[in-house]
């Protein structure tokens, strides 16, 4: 018992020690992810769960996620995501799939989503 708790003191000073300083990571379970809605070929927002919505930005031109009907939303770190370069979007266009790069990730407050044009609220 005591090697188990001494084991589990050493995780949680080894994860602790991983947090980046600064304000708390906002993450997020890839299969939470209900719904998406692009305002062009560079931002792309996510309504994960009821209330939550996250905007990802590009790093360059996402062809087709802003007419598409299905897009992939890939965790290049396990299963969650919690800052743009966890995340790659995967679209499907005529030329087959296309693996676009995030360059940032960020939660949006009520007020933001709430202001967003209608074609981009998910």
């Amino acid at each position: 018992a005591a090697g188990a708790a001494a084991l589990l003191a050493l995780c949680a000073t080894t994860a602790a020690a991983k947090s980046p300083p600064g304000p708390a990571r906002q993450c997020f379970w890839t299969r939470n992810a209900d719904s998406f809605a692009a305002a062009d070929e560079h931002t792309l927002n996510v309504r994960v769960g009821v209330r939550d919505v996250y905007q990802f930005e590009m790093f360059g031109p996402c062809p087709d996620i802003d007419w598409n009907q299905r897009l992939a939303l890939v965790s290049r770190s396990g299963s969650t995501i919690c800052t743009g370069m966890d995340a790659e979007v995967v679209t499907h266009s005529p030329i087959g799939p296309q693996r676009c790069a995030v360059r940032s990730m960020r939660k949006l407050t009520p007020e933001e989503v709430a202001a967003l044009p209608r074609r981009a609220k998910p």
